[in-house]
């Protein structure tokens, strides 16, 4: 099986993902190629996997032609069964090339179809966006394909180069800074919480807003802003409880960090994680929103031992059983094997 995938996007959970996904897939035996955007931090750890392209694709530049001569040189080389873009920037690039299933990931809402007309079958990480793109008329291929994590136990990163009591109870959120995902009511919901310290792992847009209301809220001796971490597994494992606290979260990696971390996890009823949590078995639920029902859970999971191990032990087995490696790189096989059989 050859595939390439095609992935123009930044630093995020959807990029964790495909370096998830490429990497299960060489241990597969799937010979692969990929095309992604210049200097991205977590190219490294595509090396060895898969045969690396980089280039730019800017829709209203001369650069999209360009790439575009560019990809049919590698597909006349390559020959690939499959081609896999990843999310609308790529899905736009996709070639029609009859010679390849081809194949979009989707890890969010289309507001419409109109990126995929060289696309064959989508594949949806929930399925609220399998609905959501059957309602916008979409007639050929739908599967639903949830995201699975490597995240495993490993050494913590050293809680003084956080400047964080070795005794303090470590709160930590990940991912990029835009709005919906809620970090400023996480910071709200600390202030509320005594000798509770938070851990804010990434970066974006919104980090000198949070940074603000850090201040305001008199807070800048409790919350961290460590960056953007190509590898944050250290720093969930040094931390005690992990929050999930979006307005809106289709289904990112970041669902299944926690668990596969083996922390409890705390999450809003956000539309990804009400599907893949259960409350009071391998997560607490708040409604999105709730600073106060936020904080609240966050003291659930300190004061009783009890409930941590029950919320750690139950996010294991959801791993295991539903969203494992093996499951989804299982389940991505057939799929190419089915699509490339119809050829």
């Amino acid at each position: 099986m050859k595939v390439m995938h095609v992935h123009f996007g930044t630093e995020g959970g959807a990029e964790r993902f495909f370096v998830n996904l490429v990497n299960a897939l060489h241990d597969r035996g799937v010979e692969q190629r990929v095309l992604i955007r210049p200097s991205r931090s977590w190219r490294k750890d595509l090396e060895g996997r898969a045969r690396i392209y980089e280039g730019v694709f800017r829709r209203i530049s001369l650069s999209r032609f360009f790439l575009r001569w560019r990809m049919q040189r590698i597909l006349r080389e390559f020959q690939p069964d499959v081609i896999m873009a990843w999310q609308l920037r790529a899905s736009r690039f996709m070639p029609a090339h009859k010679d390849a299933f081809r194949i979009s990931r989707l890890g969010d809402y289309p507001e419409h179809l109109g990126y995929y007309t060289n696309v064959e079958t989508l594949v949806c990480i929930t399925p609220d966006i399998a609905d959501r793109v059957r309602k916008l008329g979409w007639k050929r291929g739908v599967e639903v394909i949830a995201n699975f994590t490597r995240s495993t136990p490993v050494p913590a990163v050293a809680r003084s180069d956080m400047q964080t009591p070795a005794d303090a109870f470590v709160v930590i959120g990940m991912g990029r800074f835009v709005k919906r995902k809620g970090f400023d009511g996480m910071i709200r919901a600390i202030k509320n919480i005594d000798c509770a310290y938070l851990w804010l792992v990434g970066d974006g847009p919104e980090r000198e807003a949070l940074e603000q209301l850090t201040d305001e809220l008199g807070l800048r001796d409790r919350v961290r802003f460590p960056g953007w971490q190509t590898n944050a597994y250290g720093y969930l494992a040094a931390s005690d409880v992990f929050v999930i606290n979006s307005s809106h979260e289709p289904l990112g990696n970041v669902c299944f960090e926690g668990w596969g971390a083996g922390k409890p996890t705390v999450s809003s009823r956000a539309e990804g994680p009400s599907w893949v949590m259960s409350h009071e078995s391998d997560a607490l639920m708040v409604d999105c929103g709730d600073d106060e029902g936020l904080a609240n859970a966050i003291r659930r999971v300190r004061d009783d031992p009890a409930l941590r191990d029950k919320l750690v032990a139950g996010g294991s087995e959801t791993l295991r059983t539903r969203f494992s490696e093996q499951v989804i790189t299982d389940t991505y096989l057939e799929l190419f094997a089915k699509g490339t059989a119809r050829r």
